[in-house]
């Protein structure tokens, strides 16, 4: 009995089943993909990976696969899935230990001593393989990532179009034009006001899901308004050119399934002054603004 569990044991232990590691492998199909950072458009490219590149998949998020890429947030990084292909079930290699047993060994030719007054037998000299080159090519990331979208919110709910861009040292750009048109009902005058908001961004470190990346980030900057007071019965309207000071944070979320488009909500406080009579009307304080921008290649 013990002999049949021998060799019963000796038999799954050199079954080729045993030997391989089913896994999933990503196989590059254009002339050079780009390798992300985060599972986004809009996330900075890392470098690049050359047509015919096998790589090992982590994770399948939807329009993306993680890969094991040394350089990456914990040697992760992101691939689009139109760059290549998925192979599931792939066999990994068989254990060399194993298999350098199996193996017959291979002996050198014996040589026989030379003669009486015959030269020894010339060694041949050894030749080095050639060096395998590189399949990472590495690449100098383009300095930002444009959005182009529209935003929602403010002190006075206005609406306007919204242009963001983002820097590889997590340092951003911001300019939003929202014009927005107001009557109180505790005054009768009716207040026109177009602003343009410059400010200066900041990316706290993102966080990554299995479907969403999330890009915290606080904000500062300037406002630039052209207001207009009509006043009813009057024949002029009362005008000026103000300026105030805004500072924000915020959140911007993209879905693995559409990485292009990234939604974000932002709470501001800003400090405005106005000359015109405005009693029924808050320009300052705290504002809730939602935005979403697509991302441009």
């Amino acid at each position: 009995m013990s002999r049949q569990v021998a060799a019963v044991a000796l038999v799954l232990c050199l079954s080729p089943a045993s030997l391989y590691a089913q896994s999933a492998r990503f196989t590059v199909s254009v002339a050079s993909a780009e390798v992300h950072k985060f599972p986004s458009i809009g996330s900075p490219v890392i470098a690049h990976a050359s047509k015919g590149r096998v790589l090992d998949v982590r994770r399948e998020l939807g329009s993306w696969v993680a890969i094991a890429w040394p350089g990456g947030d914990d040697d992760i990084a992101y691939m689009h899935v139109t760059t290549g292909s998925v192979a599931r079930g792939v066999s990994a290699p068989p254990t060399t230990r194993v298999a350098a047993a199996a193996a017959p060994q291979s002996l050198p030719p014996r040589q026989m001593p030379p003669r009486a007054g015959q030269a020894p037998p010339r060694t041949p000299p050894r030749t080095q393989p050639p060096p395998v080159p590189s399949a990472e090519v590495y690449v100098t990331p383009p300095p930002h990532f444009v959005g182009v979208g529209a935003r929602v919110g403010g002190s006075m709910m206005g609406v306007g179009a919204s242009v963001r861009a983002w820097r590889q040292d997590n340092f951003g750009y911001q300019l939003t034009v929202s014009h927005v048109s107001r009557t109180s009902s505790l005054v009768p005058e009716h207040l026109t006001s177009t602003e343009i908001e410059p400010s200066l961004l900041y990316a706290v470190r993102e966080r990554v899901t299995d479907y969403v990346w999330v890009r915290p980030f606080l904000g500062t900057g300037v406002n630039f308004r052209r207001q207009t007071l009509r006043i009813p019965g009057a024949l002029d309207s009362l005008s000026e050119n103000a300026l105030g000071v805004q500072t924000f944070g915020g959140a911007e979320f993209a879905l693995a399934t559409a990485p292009r488009f990234a939604l974000s909500t932002d709470l501001s406080y800003r400090w405005a002054r106005s000359e015109l009579p405005l009693p029924g009307y808050d320009l300052g304080g705290l504002a809730l603004s939602i935005s979403g921008h697509w991302y441009l290649k």
